[in-house]
């Protein structure tokens, strides 16, 4: 079984090369089939699910999955586990044994004993608002400003949860197989060498 894992700042286009990769090689793709597993396992709806994992109040809280949940409010209770939820949903795809892409939710890390082949996509802050402009809803007309406090805000959130799982560092090129830069690419053109590198790693 093949596992590749992808982690990602956030506009920097990881979640369409982790898919686009996932065509490429024919691997199962998860993503927020993580968040769908989770409100079926817990009885809850999938906002709710994506909302509690994404608050980063809780985060302000020195805890790892060992330490105790006394102390904490009902609502970092909650938070904790379905961050507990998440872990063993992501074990559990790993146990399914298909070759499959795994988009952030620290995978690699919960699964490092699988030996994963692991990625970290990053961008620069222009190419990652404009990814976001690109891709952002009608009616948000956030401006360039407010796109940039969001980016900033989500990635120390995932840099926390990183910390706080792992007690690695989050973008840490040293912990990943493959750093990419997409800044000056084009995501449909730069999937198929990264699959092909991918392939490549598992085949030595």
């Amino acid at each position: 079984m093949n596992i590749i894992t992808i982690s990602r700042e956030f506009g920097s286009g990881g979640r369409e090369l982790g898919k686009r990769i996932a065509d490429l090689l024919e691997y199962d793709y998860y993503d927020r089939e993580i968040i769908t597993a989770i409100a079926k396992q817990k009885g809850l709806d999938e906002g709710y699910v994506e909302k509690a994992l994404e608050n980063r109040t809780w985060q302000t809280m020195p805890l790892t999955y060992r330490q105790s949940f006394a102390g904490m409010n009902r609502m970092q209770s909650t938070q904790m586990n379905l961050l507990v939820a998440q872990k063993q949903v992501i074990e559990g795809i790993a146990k399914a044994g298909r070759d499959c892409v795994i988009v952030g939710r620290n995978a690699d890390a919960l699964l490092a004993d699988r030996k994963p082949f692991s990625i970290f996509v990053c961008a620069g802050m222009d190419a990652k608002i404009r990814r976001c402009m690109e891709r952002a809803g009608n009616g948000e007309g956030l401006s360039r400003r407010e796109i940039e406090n969001n980016i900033r805000s989500i990635d120390r959130s995932r840099a926390k949860t990183r910390e706080m799982i792992s007690g690695g560092k989050w973008g840490d090129c040293g912990t990943y197989h493959l750093t990419i830069n997409t800044t000056d690419w084009n995501i449909r053109e730069l999937a198929p060498a990264v699959a092909e590198f991918a392939s490549r790693w598992f085949g030595r």
